[in-house]
């Protein structure tokens, strides 16, 4: 059975922390594939500072080149509107019949995951993975099965990434090499 993992998230830029997450699951899961998926509109984020659509899936694959488990996908960028997990699922689960898939989240989004649309639903289809994003750790009794991971967290956000490029600071060492090369001639997040 074809094991695919399904990582969203604004990417806005892709970050070093997003790079360790995703392939830790891969790795401790023995995922075959792993889909980045940048969203076009997040439900849950103010969408006033996100680089286009275009720029973000260029940045996740730039992040995520060279490991061939790793597929920067535009599904829900192409689809439109906001991105609500349960319809990239449900695409998914289209796209690759009988596939088991498994949701790759940060601590953050597991502590708000009862607020997402047809979050029970979203159980249904995937294996919900989890991840501390900072030195808070995970929150406490969710209610919700999640496979945990051990992994130590690396602090860092893309709002503090945005924050340091306006300011004109260096970024190395929190984003990829490559991503840092691409905004810097892009000359994103500087307004």
């Amino acid at each position: 059975m074809l094991q695919i993992g399904v990582f969203g998230g604004a990417f806005n830029p892709p970050h070093k922390g997003h790079e360790r997450l995703a392939r830790h699951f891969a790795d401790k899961l023995a995922l075959d594939k792993v889909l980045v998926i940048p969203s076009l509109l997040p439900p849950h984020k103010d969408g006033a500072h996100l680089a286009s659509g275009a720029d973000r899936i260029t940045m996740c694959r730039l992040a995520f080149a060279g490991d061939d488990r790793f597929e920067a996908s535009a599904a829900e960028i192409d689809r439109g509107g906001k991105s609500y997990t349960y319809d990239t699922l449900l695409a998914l689960r289209g796209r690759w019949p009988g596939a088991r898939f498994y949701l790759i989240i940060g601590a953050d989004m597991l502590a708000s995951f009862k607020t997402w649309r047809r979050w029970e639903d979203i159980l249904a289809m995937c294996t919900l993975c989890a991840a501390a994003r900072d030195k808070r750790g995970l929150p406490g009794d969710t209610g919700i099965d999640a496979v945990v991971s051990d992994l130590p967290p690396f602090e860092v956000s893309s709002t503090a990434i945005r924050d340091r490029i306006k300011n004109r600071q260096d970024i190395s060492g929190l984003v990829d090499d490559e991503v840092a090369r691409y905004i810097a001639v892009r000359g994103l997040y500087l307004d």
